[in-house]
């Protein structure tokens, strides 16, 4: 990924990160309610995805949740909706505080790695100090590259009309390079030398890149279902996809005699594309409330997962059994 701070990007995606303490001894509640959020969030134009990082270990109980839209008019018609205020008031008791949230419009994919850690640094730049403030944010960038583990940062920002901070964004690969970083001499006289461009600035961690086949974007460990759910649902995938290519592909192949080496490494190839970049991502969306591995799932849920997908067995092998039945 590119380490400038300050590129902007052409991508539309609009990104809010919040970041909330959750009171002692509710994080199963909140897990619940934030599951019935990401629910809400997903019938609104535009969604793309949500993910939910967990406090690190030995961190504040302080939970980050994302959301993803494809357009700030979309994110800000969810922030504004009637449906997300009637949860946080429902939500009210749950958190020690009121939540901080950013808005970032743009920025590159990340690389993930499973160790990846990412710091959002929120400022509050004086007005007037806009070019100061940059000059300060290259400077640091050119310093903090020399940063064992670092790898990578971007700069967002303010959205007119939605927040006003200028956010930066970067990535370590392990929570000890990037305390280190946050911690060390060098960064403190940095923070020293920039405070006459801005009136505060807030620091959250997060135990991920931010985001295969399975990768729901969760915290450490948390980033795929376990592996016999995993089984299933590329079964699910796999088989139509492998008959549809036999039916069609695999009898042009024959009649034109190709070596059965090459035809199936052509039907290999086209599998493979169909699965990563069509079906599986179907799959994933349909079956999200049984396959994402952040939710507290209970023996009701599971149970209906389950029988979805054999329901879908069945109807493929009946189709499928259909299909051949008629050309032979």
């Amino acid at each position: 990924m590119s380490a400038r701070a300050s590129r902007d990007s052409t991508a539309d995606i609009a990104t809010v990160v919040t970041s909330q303490k959750v009171r002692e001894g509710r994080a199963d509640e909140y897990r619940r309610w934030q599951d019935r959020t990401n629910h809400a969030a997903r019938e609104f134009e535009g969604f793309v995805g949500a993910e939910v990082y967990p406090p690190g270990a030995g961190g504040a109980n302080e939970w980050v949740t994302v959301f993803r839209f494809s357009g700030v008019d979309h994110l800000t018609a969810w922030l504004d909706s009637e449906r997300r205020a009637d949860l946080l008031e429902e939500a009210r008791g749950l958190f020690e505080g009121p939540p901080s949230q950013e808005v970032l419009r743009g920025g590159s994919p990340a690389q993930v790695t499973p160790k990846v850690v990412t710091a959002v640094i929120a400022h509050d730049v004086k007005p007037g100090c806009e070019q100061g403030f940059l000059r300060w944010q290259e400077k640091t960038l050119k310093v903090q590259e020399k940063a064992p583990g670092f790898m990578g940062s971007e700069l967002f920002k303010p959205v007119e009309g939605v927040q006003q901070h200028w956010v930066v964004v970067f990535r370590f690969d392990s929570r000890e390079h990037l305390d280190d970083w946050l911690e060390s001499e060098v960064r403190a006289a940095l923070v020293e030398e920039g405070s006459k461009y801005f009136t505060a600035y807030d620091v959250r961690k997060v135990s991920s890149a931010f985001s295969g086949w399975f990768r729901f974007g969760h915290g450490e460990g948390e980033g795929a279902p376990p592996n016999w759910k995993q089984a299933m649902t590329v079964l699910l995938a796999l088989y139509p996809t492998v008959m549809v290519l036999t039916l069609t592909l695999g009898d042009a192949l024959n009649r034109v005699k190709v070596p059965l080496y090459f035809a199936m490494f052509v039907s290999n190839i086209l599998s493979v594309s169909a699965l990563t970049w069509l079906l599986m991502p179907l799959v994933n969306k349909a079956l999200a409330f049984w396959l994402e591995p952040g939710r507290t799932l209970g023996r009701r849920t599971q149970m209906a997962g389950i029988a979805a997908v054999a329901l879908c067995y069945l109807v493929s092998l009946a189709v499928f059994a259909l299909i051949t039945h008629m050309i032979h």
